[in-house]
Parts: C-alpha cells; sequence; structure tokens
C-alpha cells in the first residue's frame, strides 16, 4: 500500500559579515532575506517524485475545488494565487466568502491551459488528479511545470488508475501532514487532523453494532448505470459511514455497471453523485439520476421508500472534504444514531 512520507530537515542559521560597518546593514538584510527558514529544507515524496521545499510556497495556484478546499482548511488563503472554477455544488460553510476573494484563472474545473498556466510563475500546484496536466489536452505537464519551478502534488495519490483504487482514510491524514510540512504550519495540520479522526471516531462509535445498510452509489445512467465498486473513495466512505456496497464486488471506483447487476443488487438506499455543471456544461440534476437508478432497481427497497442523498461530487475526490462526507453519509443512513 502507497504512502506518503515526510522528511524534515532542520538548519542552523548561521550569519557572518567580513563587510565594512557602512555596508552592515544592507548586507545583513540580505543575509537575513536569503537565509533558511527554520524546519526548512522540506522532502515529500509524490507520485513517486521526491519534492524538496527550501521555504514556504507563497505563490499557490489550486485545480479541482477539494485542493482549494484543503488548503483554506489550514488557513492558508494568503498563499493562494489562483484557483479554478466551482459552480457545480454548495460550498463548505464559511468557503464560498473566501473562495470568491482568490482570483479565477480557468472557467471551468480543469486548470488552464498550458501557455496561461505556465505564465501564473505559481510556486506550488495542488490537484487531486493527473488530467489536468495531460499533454493531449493542452494542458502544461508535470514535469513542465517542475521544469519552470512550479512543482505539482497530486492529492490522495491518484497518480494512477492504479493507485485511485488503493486510496484510504488515512492518505487524507498524510497528505494534511505533508502540506502542514510544505507551508510549515506542522501544528495547523495536526490539529485539523486531531478534529477529523475526532469526526471519525464519533461516526465509528455511533454505528456500531448497527446492521449495515445496503448502498447503491452511482452517477446515474439508464444502462449501463455510472456506479461506484468495491474500491477507492466512495466504497470507503459508505462502510466507514455504516453501509455495505452492493457493487463491492466490482474492482473499480467509477466505472460501469449493467443494469442487470444493479437491479438483482437491491440496495436499502441510494447516493446520487450531485454536481450542477461539468467543464462549463450542465448535468442531469440529482433528481433525475435518482429516478434512473429507481427504475433500473424498481423493487428494491430504496425505490419502494425513494430513499437517496445527493452526495457533492466534490467529497468523492481526495480532500478535506472526504471525512466530512462521511458523517452526512452516516446520518442518512443510520439518522437514529444521530438524534442525541
Amino acid at each position: 500500500m502507497r504512502r506518503l512520507f515526510v522528511l524534515v530537515v532542520a538548519l542552523t542559521l548561521t550569519a557572518c559579515s567580513t563587510a565594512p560597518a557602512t555596508q552592515e546593514t544592507g548586507q545583513k538584510a540580505e543575509q537575513t532575506a536569503a537565509a533558511p527558514q527554520a524546519g526548512f529544507p522540506v522532502t515529500v515524496d509524490n507520485c513517486g517524485r521526491k519534492l524538496t521545499f527550501d521555504k514556504p510556497p507563497a505563490k499557490v495556484v489550486t485545480g479541482y475545488h477539494p485542493a482549494l478546499e484543503t488548503l483554506l482548511a489550514l488557513g492558508l488563503d494568503d498563499r493562494i494565487a489562483g484557483r479554478t472554477n466551482f459552480s457545480e455544488s454548495p460550498f463548505l460553510p464559511g468557503q464560498k466568502e473566501r473562495y470568491a476573494k482568490i482570483p479565477e484563472i480557468s472557467d471551468t474545473i480543469m486548470l488552464p491551459q498550458k501557455e496561461v498556466m505556465l505564465a501564473q510563475g505559481a510556486d506550488f500546484v495542488l490537484d487531486n488528479a493527473m488530467a489536468g496536466f495531460d499533454a493531449a489536452g493542452g494542458y502544461a505537464t508535470v514535469e513542465e511545470l517542475d521544469a519552470a519551478g512550479s512543482p505539482v502534488y497530486i492529492l490522495g495519490g491518484w497518480c494512477s488508475p492504479e493507485e485511485v483504487l488503493e486510496f484510504t482514510i488515512d492518505d487524507t491524514y498524510a497528505d494534511l501532514r505533508n502540506l502542514g510540512a510544505i507551508f510549515g504550519v506542522p501544528d495547523r495540520a495536526d490539529t485539523l487532523i486531531g478534529e477529523l479522526q475526532g469526526r471519525l471516531a464519533d461516526v465509528t462509535k455511533r454505528v456500531a453494532g448497527r446492521t449495515p445498510v445496503k448502498v447503491l452509489a452511482t452517477d446515474g445512467g439508464k444502462g449501463p448505470v455510472n456506479a461506484y465498486g468495491g474500491a477507492g473513495i466512495t466504497n470507503q466512505m459508505i462502510t466507514s459511514a455504516g453501509g455495505t456496497n452492493v457493487l463491492a464486488d466490482v474492482k473499480g471506483d467509477y466505472t460501469e455497471v449493467s443494469a442487470e447487476k444493479v437491479s438483482a443488487a437491491q440496495p436499502e438506499a441510494v447516493l446520487i453523485s450531485d454536481y450542477a455543471t461539468l467543464r462549463g456544461e450542465d448535468m442531469p440534476s440529482s433528481q433525475a439520476k435518482a429516478a434512473e437508478a429507481f427504475a433500473i432497481a424498481k423493487n428494491s427497497p430504496a425505490a419502494e421508500e425513494r430513499r437517496y442523498l445527493a452526495l457533492p461530487v466534490a467529497a468523492q475526490h481526495p480532500g478535506y472534504r472526504n471525512i466530512l462526507a462521511i458523517a452526512d453519509i452516516a446520518r442518512f443512513l443510520h439518522p437514529d444514531a444521530f438524534t442525541r
């Protein structure tokens, strides 16, 4: 199993001067500006690369919104110089106003095209998929950005299709530790991790001993159905929330499943990937996608009760929101466990 590790090396600051007294003040200022910050350099592993930082990034560009959400959760608003558009689903509480203050460099969820991206002069790029670095799509590659002094970090280790399937909740904590080290705010990261672990522990305690609810997680479709199999983020969230994935035997995260298999699964509840737009195009509503699922699994308990939860698709990508979503799913699956 893949893990991200952080190596932090502390350097002792030294200064000496043999310059004439008349130049002393200016030289000391230059030395202070050039001196390494305590706790740096920092080296982290990501996507099979070692990224080394001599100082905290100060001009950051973020890709798909969960990357921005994660930095905002760490209180790093002042480091973010550019972000992509997010208009697909609701913001996390208190984040919409902070998002609006950051310059938008792309009017979709994707990073801008190569020339625009390289012109940003970023000293750090944070995203949670490799799609925004595909040369065939006109994007700057990871290698081109590295060469330009804009190192790329991919959240959740979503560096390849195989690694998408290997994701665990622990990877979210590892990302927060790494980002805390990279930005010189390890205490903030530890505090946030503690809060998230506390939330997850509360959910685990509340759903313990309860019969798991049979869950279908889908993004719609009349056949084949766009659904989530037994590997990756969504499957982890279902299990952690006190559910069992009816497609657990399907080796896949986001994948296609036959209508016959969905019909036979007999789900008791349905999670619907919720997003209003995708790359600037309007998408079917969660209500419409739920209706498709119920029509296919028409004799299931979920269909009879019309029981579904619209789950923001941003929660189904690596980032801070993952663990918050587990609590929302648990309340949906086991409402009686949250009455006190």
